[in-house]
């Protein structure tokens, strides 16, 4: 999901909020010697400013979630309005920005992607930046009808509260991998593979044939590699296991050996450009034609050029696995703004909310035959239950996850270290982040 782009404008949000203006009276004397008039007060109210920041999509100039702020913005039209700031960053870049903005108090009064950072989201929430949203959820029955169960409890924290506008439903905040259906067949290979043993041989047919298997990237938290390697590792108990630990305590074991492992077998199998680049590379990468899978969520069928969407399909990882984490699409409500901020900033998640159903509602009702190929894959795979796999940036900690794999996946990949060093380095990072907190 993480694009190239450019550097976020530095702006300061002035006067956080718009609020309504004191009433007028007016007197008038309707003529010398009469006696005075008072007319009625008349009030006069102006459109309350939502502040927020959403990014838009290099690859294809498309605004990411235009659709919510126009719909939004034509239905409260006078009294709430979504300002936003669009921005051409990678998801990365925009994350650590919203850790600069914290610290210069230039948060806008909404801000996305705050779980996919866990222990800047835990230090927001200790230090009061965001808002308590249980008021708005729970004592909304139609709001809280809309989440699925399942959705609302991964968001809400032990003691029950929660801090993030929940989406309706996690039939979209789910990962597989799309696949080029003829560059398969050119390799002989009339479906995807369903084990994982048959994965692996799958990337020996597609190299033998010619044809290079992955698009990755590793920029950022080497996301696209370790979607793959982390719904390896759930294929066993112990695994499964392992994936819903948060912040765990040690990577030198069989679970954390098995990751490390996969990784290095990945880069055996995508291109040489895969270091060090952004998803753009990768996007680009397979949509030329030059490899035959990039593993990725339901938000790229938006990406799928026109003339590629008959030949590109999608499946789940081997053994009906998907990588699952809906709380990472959860948006929150910096504390600091006004009241007349905060529950248009409310009426906005919860209309975020709304549409996210209506979504859902309107494709699965649906035909393949209204859907393009990788669309209908996708439905096909949701509806046959499978296996969730948690995101693992939801669980392990920021040290490793934003500084620690960039320095030595490198060298794991080119084998100057062994998956048991790579095991070694991470557990060095949960000692420094210990150290930080």
């Amino acid at each position: 999901m993480k694009r190239t782009g450019k550097e976020n404008k530095k702006e300061l949000y002035a006067g956080k909020g718009v609020r309504a203006s004191a009433a007028i009276l007016l007197l008038a004397l309707m003529a010398a010697g009469c006696s005075k008039q008072t007319e009625q007060p008349v009030e006069s109210s102006k459109e309350v400013s939502i502040p927020i920041i959403l990014t838009v999509d290099s690859s294809t100039g498309i605004r990411n979630e235009e659709k919510l702020i126009n719909t939004f913005n034509r239905l409260y039209d006078g009294k709430w309005q979504a300002d936003v700031e669009w921005i051409m960053e990678t998801e990365e870049e925009y994350r650590q920005n919203l850790k600069r903005q914290n610290v210069t108090d230039t948060l806008p009064a909404v801000i996305t992607d705050l779980r996919m950072l866990p222990s800047f989201y835990q230090m927001v929430i200790q230090d009061g930046r965001i808002e308590e949203l249980s008021k708005y959820i729970e004592e909304d029955e139609e709001w809280k009808d809309m989440i699925e169960p399942s959705v609302l409890e991964s968001y809400k924290e032990d003691d029950g509260s929660i801090y993030l506008g929940p989406i309706s439903t996690a039939a979209f905040a789910c990962s597989g991998i799309f696949w080029n259906e003829e560059l398969f067949s050119q390799a002989g290979i009339e479906k995807f593979p369903e084990t994982w043993e048959e994965f692996w041989d799958c990337c020996e047919r597609l190299e033998s044939a010619g044809i290079t298997p992955l698009a990755l990237h590793t920029e950022g938290t080497a996301w696209a590699p370790m979607l793959i390697a982390t719904a390896e590792a759930a294929s066993t108990q112990e695994g499964r296991d392992f994936m819903q630990q948060f912040y765990p305590e040690s990577y030198q074991n069989a679970s954390g050996l098995r990751i490390a492992e996969t990784l290095q077998k990945l880069f055996q199998y995508t291109t040489e450009d895969a270091m060090y680049t952004d998803f753009d590379i990768s996007y680009e990468n397979f949509f030329s034609g030059q490899a035959a899978m990039i593993p990725n969520g339901y938000w790229m069928m938006d990406q799928i050029p026109e003339e590629w969407q008959d030949k590109v399909r999608f499946a789940a990882f081997p053994e009906n696995k998907l990588i699952s984490s809906p709380e990472t699409f959860g948006w929150a409500i910096v504390s600091d703004y006004s009241e007349e901020v905060k529950e248009g900033a409310a009426a906005l998640l919860k209309l975020r909310t709304k549409l996210n159903m209506e979504q859902r509602e309107e494709l699965f009702t649906g035909t393949s035959e209204e859907m393009i190929p990788a669309q209908a894959d996708y439905i096909e795979v949701y509806k046959h239950n499978p296996e969730l796999v948690p995101n693992y940036q939801v669980k392990w900690n920021s040290i490793l996850q934003e500084e620690t794999l960039g320095e030595i996946l490198p060298d794991l990949a080119s084998g100057k270290i062994t998956p048991e060093e790579f095991t070694k380095k991470e557990d060095e990072s949960i000692q420094q982040f210990l150290e930080e907190q």
